[in-house]
């Protein structure tokens, strides 16, 4: 099929999910903010005004639709963020009548997102997770846990949780005194929290499972990776990874799945103790950065996913090639540093990056125009609404 009768891809999410399907000939319609990356992109060819779906669900759901309506064709749409997600499976009715998707089971999803409801879950099933409790649960539960702990929110409120914790996903807790001040600043700030044991290793050894199960319950694409650098150094922002080909992650995982009966995508976060055993973290069913790595490995679980909507046949799954590396540049840097790597060499390390989150030199303009809008930004601030009225344009540049 032509690109030009292909349907958009209709993205929730960023550069890592706008460039695997432009990588296979899929142009996307960007739900972004004034300034953001995938705005400019040659692979963008619509750009939807982008609503906080945990703020502001409604008006977010109302531009979908309205976008949705106005098409010849049902677009393909993709959720990166929870928020997106759990938007998109609370109105799969009516966005199902504008849009096509692949998602889980509404109360899985439910069950995932939310911390206090996985961790039922993963007892239920007897997932490989490690002693849990929450903070409503109270002191007892929580005493009953070894030291040292980790803390995270129940869902993912980072204007609530950033406070405290800065860029980091969650909080490293040595003592009980520790853990008592922050569940009262917790409290205080309105944040449920999950006190999680915590699994001795660095980064690196989280590993993780990337899956698309379709309709039939098949598996039609997989890959693995694991984590090379975040940033805080420990428990922050992924901003190095590496796919990877790791035959126990992926067996893992596959039991999970099956356990789960999980449709659609899903990222499965496991991390490997000092003995070689998997826990597992985290599931997120939903597609995230790691696509555009997996892509360039041979994987394309978007490409796939739109292929089965859409009725084209699948793009080839594989085999995967391991050693595939992302890095997000600005980010990777910083960490790069502060784990004590050099300028020159951490450089070096970033030109060979197979996949670099927002750069390319195919394309090149969402750098040079977010830089330009940035710019402007600084150099005329009493621009203020003006400047973003004129970012809200209904396509994008020519040439996508």
């Amino acid at each position: 099929m032509p690109a030009s009768e292909k349907p958009l891809a209709c993205v929730i999410g960023d550069m890592d999910l706008v460039r695997p399907l432009g990588l296979a000939g899929i142009h996307s319609a960007a739900v972004a903010t004034p300034g953001e990356l995938t705005r400019y992109s040659r692979f963008t060819a619509a750009v939807i005004d982008w609503a906080d779906p945990w703020k502001a669900p409604e008006k977010l759901l109302e531009r979908l639709l309205e976008f949705g309506r106005a098409q010849s064709k049902p677009p393909v749409l993709y959720y990166e963020g929870d928020w997106d997600l759990l938007l998109v499976s609370r109105n799969r009715g009516v966005l199902g009548e504008v849009f096509r998707f692949s998602i889980a089971d509404p109360e899985l999803i439910e069950d995932l997102v939310d911390k206090e409801r996985f961790r039922e879950l993963a007892r239920r099933l007897g997932l490989p997770v490690p002693p849990s409790a929450v903070l409503a649960d109270g002191d007892d539960a929580i005493d009953a846990l070894r030291l040292p702990v980790i803390v995270k929110p129940l869902t993912r409120q980072w204007e609530t949780w950033e406070p405290l914790a800065g860029k980091a996903k969650a909080l490293r807790i040595e003592t009980r005194p520790e853990l008592r001040r922050l569940a009262r600043q917790l409290a205080e700030a309105g944040v449920d929290a999950v006190v999680q044991e915590l699994i001795p290793g660095p980064e690196t050894a989280i590993e993780s499972y990337h899956v698309y199960i379709d309709e039939g319950g098949e598996i039609a694409a997989e890959f693995t990776g694991k984590k090379i650098r975040t940033y805080p150094l420990e428990l922050g922002q992924s901003s190095a990874l590496e796919i990877t080909d790791d035959a126990g992650v992926a067996s893992l995982g596959r039991e999970i799945v099956a356990q789960l009966g999980l449709r659609g995508v899903a990222k499965f976060d496991f991390k490997r103790a000092a003995d070689g055993t998997l826990h597992l973290l985290e599931i997120n069913p939903r597609f995230n950065l790691w696509h555009h790595p997996g892509a360039r490995a041979g994987v394309n679980i978007p490409a796939i996913v739109y292929a089965d909507l859409v009725g084209l046949p699948r793009p080839a799954a594989g085999p995967v090639t391991p050693g595939v590396l992302w890095c997000h540049p600005r980010l990777d840097y910083t960490a790069a540093r502060a784990a004590g790597v050099s300028t020159a060499r951490w450089v070096a390390w970033m030109a060979g990056c197979e996949a670099k989150s927002g750069m390319s030199w195919d394309d090149p303009l969402p750098v040079v125009r977010r830089g330009a809008w940035h710019l402007s930004r600084r150099l005329l601030p009493r621009r203020g609404a003006a400047a973003d009225q004129a970012e809200h344009f209904p396509t994008a540049p020519t040439g996508a």
